[in-house]
C-alpha cells in the first residue's frame, strides 16, 4: 500500500512522495554489505602488513657476535691416546682342578662312622670312614696264636738239634739222627715265617678297610652314611679337590683363544660375591666346539671358602696391551643405534660420531673404534644437544 503525504512546495504546489518499506530494507542490507566488505578489506590488509614485517625481519642478518652470544657453552676434551692393558670378558663354571673320587680299596664291610663331611679340609692318611671289623679282628688273634705255635715248634726243634750236637761227639748219637733233627728244626722255622706272614697280611688288608684320604685336599662330596655296607664295587664314597686347587672353564670364541696363553693372569668373580679371586690360565683348549664355535680356558684358582665348584663366575683376562682413546663415562651416550658421541667439528656445530667401546677402566672407558683422539668431545649434557647445533666450546683436561 502506497503512503501519499502532501508537502508545500516553495511555490505552494504540493508534492506528492511515496514510501515504500522494502526500499528501506534494501538499503539496510547494502549498508550492512559494505561493512562487511570494509571489516574484510582491513583484515587482509593487515595479514599482508603481519606477513611483511616478518619477512623483512627474516631477511635481516644477525651479527656474528650477537649470534655467537646466543650460542650455549659445552665442555669438550681431546682424549688423545693412552696405552691400557686389554682384557677379556668370558663366563664359566668353577670345578676342582684335580679331583680325585675315593672309594672302597679292601674288603669293605659295615660303615661305624663317618668322621668328616661335605667342606671339610682333610689331610693325606685321615680317616674319612671307619668299617666294622670285628671279624678280622677275631682273625688276627687266630693267626697269632698259630705263630706262637708255630714258633714252639721251632724253638722245641732247635732244642733238640742242640742237644744231639752235644751227644754226637760222645757217640751217643749218629749224625744221620743230627741230619733229621735239622730238618725238622728247619721245617718248624719256616712254618713260623709262613704264620708270620699270614698274620701280616691280614693286619695289612685290615688296614685297608678303612677309608683314608689318599691325599690333602677339600671334601667336595660325602656320599655314605653310618650304617652303610660297602664293598669294592660300590660307588666313590667321597670326592675331593687335591690341595683345594679350583678352577674356572671359561668360554671363549676362536678370537679370544687365539690372544691367550698358558700363565695369562685373569680376575675370577663368583656370581653372588664382588670378591675378586687371582689366578691364571693354565690350559687353552686344543678343541673348538661345533656347535657354539668357542673353546675352554682352564683358570686355576687356590684354595678359598668362596669358590664352589658347579657355580657360575666371570673372569676378567689380560689379553694384552691396546693404544686407544679413553673417555668418562659422561661423556659416552647410547641409544637404540648402540654407543655413540658428539663432537664438535671446524664450524663449531655439534655432530654424531658412533663408537665402540671397549673395557671399562678406573680412568673411564676405551673407545675401541671411532674416533682417533684428537676430536673435541663433547664431555657432559651431550644429550642436551641437537646435532648440526652451533655452539661454543670450553676444552678441560682430563685427569691422567
Amino acid at each position: 500500500m502506497n503512503y501519499e503525504s502532501g508537502v508545500m512546495a516553495e511555490k505552494g504546489d504540493p508534492i506528492t512522495v511515496d514510501f515504500d518499506p522494502d526500499e528501506d530494507d534494501r538499503l539496510e542490507k547494502r549498508r550492512t554489505d559494505r561493512r562487511r566488505i570494509i571489516i574484510i578489506a582491513g583484515l587482509i590488509v593487515l595479514g599482508l602488513a603481519i606477513a611483511a614485517y616478518f619477512a623483512m625481519r627474516g631477511g635481516t642478518t644477525t651479527p656474528a657476535g650477537e649470534e655467537d652470544a646466543q650460542a650455549p657453552t659445552v665442555t669438550v676434551v681431546r682424549p688423545g691416546r693412552t696405552t691400557v692393558e686389554g682384557e677379556i670378558t668370558a663366563t664359566g663354571s668353577l670345578a676342582a682342578r684335580r679331583e680325585m673320587p675315593v672309594g672302597v680299596v679292601g674288603e669293605g664291610g659295615r660303615v661305624v662312622s663317618v668322621p668328616v663331611d661335605a667342606g671339610d679340609w682333610v689331610s693325606q692318611g685321615q680317616v674319612l670312614a671307619r668299617i666294622d671289623r670285628s671279624v678280622q679282628s677275631q682273625q688276627v688273634q687266630s693267626f697269632s696264636a698259630q705263630v706262637q705255635v708255630a714258633q714252639s715248634d721251632a724253638d722245641l726243634a732247635q732244642a733238640n738239634l742242640d742237644r744231639a750236637l752235644q751227644l754226637v761227639e760222645r757217640g751217643f748219637v749218629s749224625q744221620a739222627d743230627v741230619d733229621r733233627l735239622t730238618a725238622t728244626r728247619d721245617a718248624a722255622v719256616a712254618r713260623v715265617r709262613v704264620a708270620q706272614a699270614q698274620l701280616a697280611e691280614l693286619r695289612a688288608r685290615n688296614a685297608r678297610l678303612d677309608i683314608l684320604a689318599p691325599a690333602a685336599g677339600y671334601v667336595l662330596e660325602r656320599n655314605v652314611e653310618p650304617g652303610q655296607t660297602v664293598s669294592a664295587g660300590s660307588p666313590p664314597l667321597f670326592r675331593i679337590a687335591r690341595g683345594g686347587e679350583m678352577e674356572l672353564l671359561a668360554r671363549l670364541n676362536e678370537d679370544a683363544l687365539a690372544s691367550i696363553s698358558p700363565g695369562t693372569r685373569a680376575q675370577v668373580r663368583p656370581v653372588g660375591t664382588d670378591k675378586l679371586f687371582t689366578g691364571q690360565v693354565w690350559q687353552v683348549s686344543p678343541i673348538i666346539s661345533e656347535q657354539d664355535r668357542q673353546g675352554t680356558a682352564r683358570i686355576a684358582l687356590s684354595y678359598a671358602p668362596g669358590l664352589r665348584p658347579g657355580g657360575f663366575a666371570t673372569a676378567t683376562i689380560a689379553s694384552g696391551t691396546v693404544v686407544a682413546p679413553i673417555l668418562p663415562e659422561s661423556a659416552v651416550l647410547s641409544d637404540e643405534d648402540g654407543a655413540y658421541v658428539l663432537i664438535i667439528n671446524g664450524e663449531d656445530k655439534a655432530e654424531r660420531r658412533a663408537v665402540t667401546t671397549g673395557t671399562v677402566t678406573s680412568k673411564g672407558i676405551v673407545i675401541a673404534e671411532g674416533l682417533n683422539g684428537s676430536e673435541r668431545v663433547v664431555l657432559r649434557a651431550g644429550g642436551f644437544l641437537t646435532e648440526g647445533e652451533t655452539v661454543r666450546t670450553q676444552l678441560a683436561e682430563l685427569d691422567d
